[in-house]
Formats: C-alpha cells, structure tokens, sequence
C-alpha cells in the first residue's frame, strides 16, 4: 500500500489542532494556541483566515513535512445549511457560505477555508470536511420547540459522537446501524444526542441556548426571564447573545470556562463550586434521560465523551443518575482529529460516497 499523507485541521474558539497522517499513523499532531491578545484585532472569526493560515504552514514546515506529499486536507466542519452525515468535498458554494457566515460565525468555518485554500495549492490534494456541526438527522417531532417561528435546529458535536458511536460499536463487535445510543459529549459546549440504528433523531441544540449548561453556555433559560432581561435590563443583543454563548455556564457562575479548576475547587471542600458543578452534571443527567424516552427505553448503551469526561467525579455524579437506563461506557476525550483523517483514507481508498453541498 502506497504512503498516503493526510492533513487535518480543527479550528476552535482559542486554538487551532493540525494533524498529519501517513495512511493511519499519526506522524505530526500540534495544538496552536491563540490568546486573547493575538485574536483581539480581527472583529469577525473569518478575518483570522490569513493569520491562522500561516501559523498551520509554519508549524508543518517545522516538522519538515513537504506539503506537495499531501493528498487529502480535511477540515473541520463549520455553520452551515443543514446536511447529511458524512463527508463532503469543499466547493465554491460552501467556501461562500463559510466566508460570509451565512448561517452563523464560527471559528469551525475556517476549517473549510483553509482546507480549500490549501488543497487549491497542492498538485493532487483536494479538500473536504466530514460529519460537521450542522448534521441534521432530526426526526420531524424533534423539530417542533412550541412556535412555528422557532424551529430546534440540530448543531452538535457531529464529528465527535459518531466516531464514538461508531468505535463502541466496533468494540463489541456490532453495527453502529444496529444499535440505539445515547452520546453525552461533555465539553466547552455540551451535546447529548440519541442514536437510532444510525442516524442522530434528537439532540440538544448545544451551541446558543438548549440543554444543559457547560463551563462557557447557559443551556436552556427561562425564556420569559430572559425576554424581559432583554428588553428592560439594559443589555444589547450582543451582549445577550454573549451571555447566551460565551460567558453563560460556569463562567457566569464560577468566573472560569475551566472545568478542571472547578473540579480542584471541589476537591478542596468549596461548597459553592461543588454546588454548581453538581447542577451541571445533574441537568446533563436529566438530557440523557429524556433521549432514554426518545428511544423508548431500548437503549443499547450510554456513551460518555468529551474533555470534561476524564473528570471522575463529574462522569460519577451523572452516572448515579442514569445508572439503571442502560450499560454506561465512558470515553474519555475527544479524538477528532484521527476521526478526520481516518474518513480521509476512507476518501483515497474509495469506500465512502462523496456528498456535494448545494
């Protein structure tokens, strides 16, 4: 089997993860940090392209990668419409709707870009992205909210729980089309999904405002409160949306998005912080047990994933909930970068249907 060299890119609030695979080893895998300072110039996401652009060419050329070996540049998704799972080909049509941000600002967006941009370089590289936020496999009940201008939207961490999904189904030797899951990704947002036989039919919106509350968003609010906070407290829609996205969760709360400095906090017997933290893995709780009803109870197993699932006394606070719902099996982390780069070979080894984006 020829070597085949895939570049992957994730793009995220504060950070910016590349990875380079030879066929499925991992050769060159960096996490770029960005502060405050270094993003504070650019007043839209989409103005970092050129800057993040040239930081992932400097780090490659660093680890003395040739670009011209590369053959496949994945990217992480972005906002946009809603589409099938699995991977599709970057074109000129999704580069415009990621550059004008048409269906929302992300620092995912610039996934594609760059991974066009990038491929456009390289003499046979194309660029695609696969199973990105927007994933829309909702079934048409799970649409309703109680208002026919306030559809729910499906956005969450796509890339993430299917890989998941899928590597718990292959670990006891079963079809990911089989089984009926739950897939708790607990991160700087927080998404808990139930699984049918293969496709995500319900889903907390876990971007701006449904489900539970995670170190930087306020989950699901009282809407009433918060319609009377937005027109009487004085705040702009920036600054709701912010508080919505951003500066909700344990921020508000605690003053920190860090899950793990509140886990020390609660270590060290601060009750306040126990008692916050205790509310999150409770509300997370509650989400797992209303997917346990969407699937009728016939749940083949509850998977716990995501950054905050390494931490034991969250992941046992949640399961102390659910425990008799169904096998729990925690994952912790979140492997998205082998997950791209895998559906990258996929892509070189012709065993996946390429989708367009219309």
């Amino acid at each position: 089997m020829d070597t085949i060299y895939i570049l992957a890119i994730n793009p995220g609030s504060t950070s910016t993860k590349i990875a380079v695979y030879a066929n499925t080893n991992p050769v060159f895998i960096q996490t770029i940090h960005h502060s405050a300072e270094e993003l504070a110039p650019f007043e839209l996401v989409t103005d970092q392209f050129n800057f993040r652009k040239e930081l992932i060419l400097s780090e490659i050329e660093s680890a003395d990668i040739l670009l011209k070996h590369i053959k496949v540049v994945m990217g992480r998704g972005g906002l946009l419409k809603p589409v099938e799972s699995g991977i599709i080909a970057v074109n000129e049509k999704m580069v415009a709707d990621l550059e004008n941000c048409t269906y929302g600002e992300h620092a995912s967006n610039l996934g594609g870009l760059i991974a066009y941009d990038l491929a456009k370089s390289l003499p046979e590289a194309k660029a695609y992205i696969s199973d990105p936020v927007v994933v829309d496999e909702l079934n048409e009940l799970a649409r309703l909210s109680g208002h026919p201008l306030l559809p729910r939207k499906s956005i969450f961490h796509a890339l993430n729980q299917k890989a998941v999904a899928r590597e718990h189904a292959k670990s006891i030797i079963r079809k990911y089309e089989d089984l009926n899951l739950i897939v708790a990704h607990l991160g700087g947002g927080i998404t808990v999904g139930a699984h049918k036989k293969g496709r995500v039919v319900d889903v907390n919106q876990g971007l701006d405002g449904d489900g539970p509350y995670s170190p930087e968003r306020t989950g699901t609010l009282p809407v009433g409160d918060l319609t009377r906070l937005c027109f009487n407290g004085g705040y702009s829609q920036k600054q709701i949306l912010k508080m919505i996205k951003g500066e909700g969760g344990l921020v508000a709360y605690m003053g920190t998005n860090s899950a793990y400095e509140v886990e020390q906090r609660v270590e060290n017997c601060d009750e306040e912080a126990k008692y916050i933290y205790d509310g999150m893995a409770y509300q997370v709780a509650k989400e797992i047990g209303a997917m346990v009803a969407v699937l009728h109870s016939e749940v083949d197993g509850i998977l716990i994933t995501g950054g905050i699932a390494h931490d034991r006394y969250f992941v046992n606070q949640i399961i102390s909930y659910v425990h008799r719902m169904a096998p729990i099996h925690v994952y912790p982390g979140e492997d998205e970068m082998k997950a791209l780069a895998m559906n990258g070979l996929r892509v070189i080894n012709g065993e996946v249907e390429i989708k367009t984006y219309k």
